[in-house]
């Protein structure tokens, strides 16, 4: 019988994981489509930056996220007292860590995706008088399915089972901040392995199944001829 404490933090894992998600996914597919066709200083900036979260340990990314949202230095103060925004240990301040962790995994699969199309879809458009909207939703974008599918789910699965960064901006607060891989950590230091090990097998069970199903869709999908 699983109890309301389980229940309770495996939600919150899955909200977290959704709004990171949802919140990435337009953000994803416009800076995929800007790195994917520009040139300069500024693409090699951006996919610096974007490249980041997967270089540096998360203890890092979530230190400099800690300082820079505590209400004891100027932002986090500025957030607090004047927009009544708290984000150091709170829910919302996960998922602003988790945007920016989780960043890479969203954008770079649909910018290789786009960046693989054929140039003649995109000049195709062009020469009928069609946007750069337009084609980016309505050309390019629907033969990349898969690789946006790949990209949402890689995300979900990567923020559902984040550790460090969001210990160090959101700690373990119940039904606030205490997310599955969180409660890992902490039944295990408490030798209470048996929940420890509810919270790990549900999260490996979940990561297998969903990547499971996004890999057969792709299969049938190159199967069918579809990028």
């Amino acid at each position: 019988m699983l109890d309301s404490q389980f229940l309770q933090t495996m939600y919150l894992s899955f909200l977290l994981a959704f709004c990171t998600t949802v919140i990435l996914l337009p953000i994803g597919i416009f800076l995929g489509h800007y790195l994917a066709f520009s040139k300069g200083f500024l693409k090699v900036l951006l996919e610096t930056l974007i490249w980041m979260p997967l270089i540096l340990p998360p203890t890092v990314l979530g230190f400099y996220l800690l300082l820079t949202f505590s209400p004891n230095y100027a932002f986090g103060a500025f957030l607090q007292d004047r927009l009544g925004v708290k984000l150091v240990f709170s829910f919302w301040g996960l998922v602003v860590g988790s945007v920016i962790f989780s960043l890479p995994f969203m954008v770079n699969p649909i910018k290789n995706a786009l960046y693989s199309l054929p140039s003649s879809l995109s000049e195709a458009s062009y020469t009928l008088g069609k946007s750069k909207f337009y084609t980016l939703f309505f050309v390019l974008l629907p033969n990349v399915k898969s690789s946006i599918l790949m990209a949402m789910v890689t995300t979900f699965a990567h923020t559902i089972g984040e550790f460090g960064v969001v210990m160090m901006i959101g700690g373990d607060i119940a039904g606030e901040t205490r997310v599955a891989s969180i409660a890992i950590y902490t039944q295990a230091e408490a030798a209470n392995y048996s929940l420890a090990n509810q919270y790990a097998l549900s999260l490996c069970i979940l990561s297998f199944v969903l990547l499971f199903v996004v890999i057969f869709i792709n299969r049938k999908s190159e199967n069918k001829g579809v990028v």
